[in-house]
């Protein structure tokens, strides 16, 4: 009797690590696929790049202050509660998304898709290291990255589809395949006990977030009002951290140097990341004249390559050593943007050949920071540190999208750093993609400089 019953938990289990698997397929296919549609929202509309960016600009704020929260909210109600609300979530913003007859309301029904969607990172470390045993939780990671991996290199080929072929709109659709999996989270997630409940610094997350939105914000639109407001914002979220009991983020975690430092590189790293899928679909599209579905094409083999070998590089790290996995992670990846630099404009399978390089580089140094940042965690402190780790890479990437998009508005600029450029259109993007080369070189410069004699 108890090896039935013992049967039927471990099937349990399976089930409920494949149901997370799908349920993150969908949830980074969203994240992903509005880079390709940018360029016909934008034509649609009559947008400026820097306008359009808060397609994913405004969806990573939200989603990176989410993540945290549905961190600090898993410690006091059900899991199965917070799936519910954020999936619901979720439902509601694709549909607002789908009706939009208006920039704005397509802005608005992303935001609500974040709002849901940033219980997932919360989802993913809970369900494997509770519903597994230390000996079965490898192969549970190793689904559920899979999954997030399928989701990478699948998305961008399904927004090419759909937006060629039917409208942008139905991304948001595409999106509600997600609510698939919820009777199922609820059928096979444990019912948990009533937790404590505790405050939750909802106000040092509001001020964070104003923060950002308002800074960013003033990029966009050139505003130094906005940028005034964002510096008070800042301000008060300064204030709540040294003031609240238990603030949204606790700065005695910064008083740690590698801890510190690896956030940083970590930070620019991600940031830097996001030439690859938010600006080379532009490129394909705009200077190359491709149609969304042949721009996705042009981005699936990089994304794919990347994510068959990210399942490799962990067991690299612990051959080789994190250095060795770092300094191979940001050659490849320097190599990569200096050759877009210097091929914008040229042929699409020339840059599917160079985004090789560059998908690899972005992958591997995403785990090798991981890694750096995890190590330097006393034990006590690596769930909000790993939390603050994340969220700080959502931010950055935010930023980055914010910074990409206002360059893009540049015109008949004087500056040309590839000198062999000859496709003239392509040379905003040959500027950007020299810029985020060099500070590639700077990530390499401080990471050097901080963990050389680090052992890890």
């Amino acid at each position: 009797m108890s090896e039935s019953i013992s049967q039927l938990e471990e099937k349990r289990r399976e089930r409920l690590i494949f149901i997370l698997a799908f349920a993150l397929v969908i949830s980074v296919m969203n994240s992903t696929m509005f880079n390709i549609a940018i360029p016909a929202i934008t034509d649609e509309f009559g947008l400026k790049p820097s306008q359009a960016g808060w397609i994913v600009t405004g969806y990573i704020i939200v989603y990176a202050i989410g993540s945290v929260m549905y961190g600090k909210l898993a410690d006091q109600y059900k899991l199965k509660t917070l799936l519910t609300a954020g999936l619901l979530f979720f439902a509601v913003g694709s549909v607002i998304g789908f009706t939009a007859a208006n920039f704005w309301m397509i802005v608005a029904g992303r935001l609500l898709q974040a709002a849901g969607a940033s219980v997932m990172p919360a989802t993913s470390m809970i369900i494997p290291s509770s519903y597994f045993t230390p000996e079965t939780r490898g192969r549970a990671l190793g689904i559920t990255s899979a999954g997030m991996a399928l989701g990478t290199a699948i998305g961008p080929i399904v927004a090419g589809f759909v937006t060629s072929f039917i409208s942008w709109h139905y991304l948001f659709i595409v999106s509600l395949l997600v609510l698939v999996t919820l009777p199922f989270f609820r059928k096979y997630l444990n019912d948990e006990a009533e937790k404590q409940k505790t405050n939750i610094d909802l106000a040092g997350a509001a001020f964070l977030a104003g923060t950002l939105a308002l800074l960013l914000l003033a990029v966009t639109k050139s505003a130094p009002l906005l940028a005034t407001a964002g510096a008070v914002l800042f301000v008060f979220f300064l204030w709540r951290m040294n003031k609240a009991n238990d603030p949204f983020i606790r700065f005695s975690l910064f008083r740690n140097k590698h801890y510190s430092i690896g956030i940083l590189v970590s930070a620019l790293s991600s940031g830097i990341g996001f030439g690859i899928p938010y600006l080379t679909p532009l490129l394909l599209q705009t200077v190359n004249g491709l149609s969304p579905l042949m721009s996705g094409l042009i981005m699936f083999p990089g994304a794919l390559v990347a994510a068959v070998l990210g399942k490799k590089a962990g067991l690299l790290a612990d051959q080789k050593g994190n250095h060795f996995l770092a300094y191979m992670a940001l050659l490849s990846f320097f190599l990569g943007y200096s050759f877009l630099a210097l091929i914008a404009g040229l042929s699409p399978l020339i840059v599917m050949a160079v985004l090789l390089l560059a998908c690899i580089g972005q992958t591997f140094i995403q785990i090798a920071l991981g890694n750096t940042v995890s190590q330097s965690l006393p034990k006590e402190h690596a769930g909000v540190g790993m939390g603050v780790f994340m969220m700080t890479n959502f931010i950055a990437g935010a930023t980055s999208i914010t910074f990409i998009s206002k360059a893009l508005e540049i015109h008949h600029t004087a500056i040309q750093l590839n000198p062999f450029l000859h496709n003239q259109e392509s040379i905003n993007y040959s500027n950007i993609y020299a810029v985020l080369a060099l500070l590639i070189a700077a990530v390499a410069f401080i990471y050097s400089s901080t963990f050389k004699k680090q052992s890890v």
